[in-house]
């Protein structure tokens, strides 16, 4: 939702964006090059738009071929400084997204936290031995050069439709996108057209060096608690209480109602950090529903509902995968770049 009249701020925000990416552009603001491949997972906007399922697709490509490493801002989180994720971490240590990834690959790659992105990354390419990183949501911290950067736009929100904060949504303005490698049109329906690809590319209009690719959400055939699975076709049979702490939990509604209509959606903001209130407020709810019902979230809000006593045996996850067209030259091409720099 645009917001017109605050418009004239956009102008002022602007000129401040433009005249910081132009002091990196002209080498006036340094940014630390390294030897090390580094691939850097952002938007122009700020909200979902899928970054998060991208970093874990990379992550998973990488980690068969190379020793590789995850480094974000650690975001939510109550602790400072650089961090590696292992067995005695949390949400609370990490952050959400940087548990997430552990608890679905353990140690099949280094999970990293650092608010300082340049320091946290010589310090974790040094001690872990790291042969790629990717960088979760470094697109504007310019502070690093990446080699490679992959833009994330969502399908139904694209960032050519939108404008600079506050009057929209974008962190800095369209000219942004020339820093991209790939442009990635995320959260697209399963049944997208050629024609509606054509036109989306028609407006991104990608320079001779960059790729633009197409990806979908989906879903896991089951919902998974502690100790139990679900399968998603038996969703139908339940009251569904839909808890989330997500930029846009739109996607995970339209899907959930293809199995169920019995739904009640309590809805937090991105990376809420859940009280005892809440959960009391939870429970409630819960109680409220039929004789057959469950909690449902997504996988990144349950590394934090789960840490109380009380919800554990209650709260179903929902894991989600990205389904990219083209899969193999965008394997190939993320490949490529890793290959080269070795």
């Amino acid at each position: 939702m645009k917001r017109w009249y605050l418009y004239p701020f956009s102008i002022g925000y602007h000129v401040v964006t433009a005249v910081r990416n132009r002091m990196y552009d002209w080498g006036i603001f340094k940014s630390k090059k390294f030897k090390t491949p580094i691939i850097n997972v952002g938007n122009l906007s700020v909200g979902g738009s899928g970054k998060s399922p991208m970093v874990m697709y990379l992550a998973d490509l990488l980690s068969r071929h190379y020793r590789t490493g995850v480094l974000s801002r650690g975001y939510g989180r109550l602790t400072k400084g650089y961090g590696i994720t292992n067995y005695d971490s949390n949400y609370k240590t990490v952050g959400d997204e940087a548990m997430q990834l552990f608890e679905r690959y353990r140690n099949r790659f280094v999970i990293g936290v650092s608010e300082k992105r340049v320091p946290g990354a010589k310090k974790m390419i040094a001690d872990m031995d790291l042969d790629v990183l990717v960088l979760d949501d470094a697109y504007q911290h310019r502070a690093i050069k990446p080699g490679f950067n992959i833009l994330m736009t969502d399908y139904n929100d694209p960032y050519f439709k939108d404008f600079l904060l506050p009057a929209g949504d974008l962190r800095e303005s369209r000219n942004g996108a020339s820093r991209a490698q790939i442009i990635m049109v995320s959260k697209c329906p399963e049944d997208i057209t050629e024609e509606k690809k054509q036109f989306y590319i028609s407006r991104i209009r990608p320079q001779h060096n960059q790729k633009v690719f197409f990806s979908s959400i989906g879903y896991d055939e089951n919902v998974y608690s502690k100790d139990k699975f679900l399968p998603d076709n038996n969703l139908g049979y339940y009251d569904i209480l839909l808890v989330t702490g997500i930029a846009n939990p739109k996607p995970l509604l339209k899907h959930l109602a293809r199995f169920s209509q019995r739904v009640k959606h309590l809805k937090f903001k991105d990376h809420h950090n859940f009280t005892d209130q809440d959960v009391k407020n939870i429970v409630s709810e819960y109680k409220k529903l039929g004789e057959y019902k469950l909690i449902l979230t997504t996988e990144k809000d349950y590394v934090r509902l789960k840490t109380f006593d009380y919800l554990r045996e209650l709260v179903y996850y929902w894991p989600i995968n990205v389904i990219i067209d083209r899969k193999e030259d965008f394997d190939n091409t993320i490949l490529h770049y890793s290959d080269a720099k070795h």
